[in-house]
């Protein structure tokens, strides 16, 4: 009889650190959505400083076509948001609304539509302390709207 409640007590005790590594594991990612509007259903990543890696995952969940209503997640300096979204212009939707080999993006998803969905995992080495980072959305327009600030968690 003490041994099966010792063997209960393990098991409960393996199961409740399997989970706390799952949790640990969760804060080192996100879900963010977006739909027919100009706008993300998070506004704000603060990453966990434990993270090496963090990977964004982001949905569509509108009607309009992606030509008309499309969206991505791009990581850039908040100094290069600007620059990254004028040249993207001239790249295309085929290009993701972003300049091929543009070393000022630092992490994105393509352009996703109605029903599709996209992930980016990327290195928090990348992210340095005193600097400001956005991630913002590259269609034409949706930038200046389409927005959050990204850090590492103090």
């Amino acid at each position: 009889m003490k041994f099966s409640k010792w063997v209960a007590a393990a098991a409960l005790a393996v199961a409740a650190s399997g989970l706390s590594a799952l949790a640990a594991a969760a804060e080192c990612e996100i879900t963010i959505n977006t739909g027919d509007t100009l706008s993300y259903d998070t506004t704000a990543i603060n990453i966990d400083p434990a993270c090496d890696e963090f990977t964004v995952h982001l949905t569509h969940t509108g009607k309009l076509a992606k030509n008309v209503m499309g969206h991505n997640w791009v990581l850039s300096k908040a100094s290069d948001v600007n620059g990254i979204a004028t040249d993207g212009m001239r790249a295309g939707l085929d290009k993701d609304y972003l300049k091929p080999d543009d070393d000022r993006v630092l992490a994105h998803t393509k352009v996703i539509g109605p029903g599709e969905e996209d992930s980016v995992t990327f290195s928090t080495d990348l992210l340095k302390e005193g600097e400001e980072y956005l991630f913002f959305c590259s269609f034409p327009g949706h930038f200046a709207a389409m927005r959050g600030t990204i850090a590492i968690a103090q």
